[in-house]
This record gives structure tokens, C-alpha cells and sequence, in this order.
């Protein structure tokens, strides 16, 4: 099984990049990938026309199962309302014989503050308190900070009471972007892995535009990034599968 991890394309932004826009759909088209996750920010501004353009260029990517999270930039002028109109539910949730994924909306509108809430927490728990499935969750905001991206502003006023969640509930990983920048920490049994943008110059330093794709194979997890601008693969890490 393979689920690739895509954020941060800020389709309509003037940072976009065409090409890398392009490669993206052409490389998920390729490598076939069951679940597509997709943790936020496809538009600049949350405006109706931008979403109308990421609804175009998401359907061009030719994946059965997709799960979208909005981002910071997605909920400005009342886009989470436009969001939930073309994506459907900001709290999307995914389960077959292998995994099971939860989305959440980590977006205060109008704010690039991260916040999860009280509320929240008992859905983690009703949704990941299953057995025998590697668990998942994702959302737009990074639960631990990220190395090389400056003064920390953003992260969930939250996040302590969300990761004693994942630590109970014994998640086994947390896709998350907003940084423009790749990274991985492991806290306690859980790996959390920030992807990087996708398509959008926005980057940090020398970093290159990028996603992530996991394997999931009969004993252990691959994880590979991929660099969109040289359409080139590399394997970051191999995790032992979780046992069943």
C-alpha cells in the first residue's frame, strides 16, 4: 500500500510554480497511490475562484481516496465555508483493512494560529480507538516545532493536551505541513512528519519543493520524499510495521 503526503501548494498564489504544479499530478498519476493526504493550504486566500481552480486541479489527480485537511490560508474569508462545499467535511476520516486515517481542522479563521480543542479530543479517541490498523492523523498545523524555520508563532496553543492524545491513543503517525519544510520527530511510539511544499517557491534556505510518499509493506514502512522540481525519489527511513 502506498499513501503519499502532499501540502502546501498554494495553487492560486503568485509563488506558485506551473511546472512543479504539474509534475505533481503526474508523478501521483504514476505511482498509483492508494490514499492521497493532502494537509492543507491549496489556496492563498480561501476566495470562492481559488477554490474553484484547486477543485479543478485536485480532480486531474486520479486517486480513488483522498484526505484533505484545510489549511491557515484556506479558512481566510470564510473559505472553510467554501471548503466543506467542495471537499466536504473538515474532519474527514478514513478506514480499510490496513490503516485508518482522521482528519482535523486545526484552522481558526482568519488567524494562522493552530488550535485543535477540547471539543475535538473525544472524536480522536471515538475515531482512532481501534485496534489492529496503523493509525493516522493528520491536519495542517505541526504538533512539535520545526528546526530552521524561525521564531515559532504558529503551532497549536494546544498541542500539549493533542500529543498526551496520540500518546494514549498510541498513534503511529501525524502528517502535518504549514513550515515549508520537511522534517521527522519520533516522541514516544509516534512519528511526526511534517512535509514540505509542494509546489510554491516559498521555501525555506536551499530546500526544493517536495512530498512524501509512505510504503507500507508486509514487515516495515518505507518513507521516501520526493523532489518535485527533479521528479527524483529518496528513501528517508524505514520504520518496523507496528505489530497487528
Amino acid at each position: 500500500m502506498k499513501i503519499a503526503h502532499v501540502s502546501d501548494l498554494h495553487l492560486t498564489g503568485s509563488n506558485f510554480v506551473t511546472e512543479w504544479g504539474e509534475n505533481v499530478v503526474e508523478i501521483l498519476n504514476s505511482i498509483k497511490p492508494e490514499i492521497v493526504v493532502i494537509t492543507g493550504d491549496l489556496t492563498d486566500d480561501g476566495y470562492i475562484y481559488e477554490y474553484e481552480m484547486v477543485e479543478n486541479y485536485v480532480d486531474r489527480i486520479k486517486v480513488k481516496n483522498k484526505v484533505i485537511v484545510p489549511g491557515n490560508h484556506d479558512a481566510r474569508n470564510e473559505g472553510y465555508k467554501i471548503f466543506e462545499e467542495i471537499f466536504g467535511a473538515r474532519f474527514p476520516y478514513y478506514v480499510d483493512e490496513k490503516v485508518v486515517i482522521l482528519g482535523i481542522d486545526s484552522t481558526i479563521p482568519d488567524l494562522d494560529d493552530g488550535h485543535v480543542g477540547r471539543a475535538n479530543y473525544s472524536y480522536m479517541r471515538e475515531k482512532l480507538s481501534i485496534e489492529n490498523k496503523i493509525k493516522i492523523l493528520s491536519l495542517h498545523h505541526h504538533l512539535i516545532p520545526i528546526p530552521g524555520t524561525g521564531r515559532e508563532r504558529n503551532i497549536p496553543v494546544d498541542a500539549g493536551d493533542v500529543l498526551k492524545v496520540c500518546a494514549e491513543l498510541e498513534v503511529d503517525f501525524v502528517l502535518s505541513g504549514h513550515k515549508h519544510l520537511p522534517w521527522i520527530w519520533k516522541l514516544e511510539n509516534t512519528y511526526f512528519i511534517t512535509a514540505g511544499t509542494a509546489t510554491s517557491r516559498r521555501l525555506k534556505g536551499r530546500s526544493y519543493p517536495s512530498f512524501n510518499i509512505m510504503e507500507i509493506e508486509k514487515r516495515e514502512i518505507i518513507l521516501k520524499e520526493v523532489n518535485v522540481a527533479s521528479r527524483s525519489f529518496k528513501e528517508i527511513m524505514k520504520i518496523a510495521k507496528p505489530a497487528m
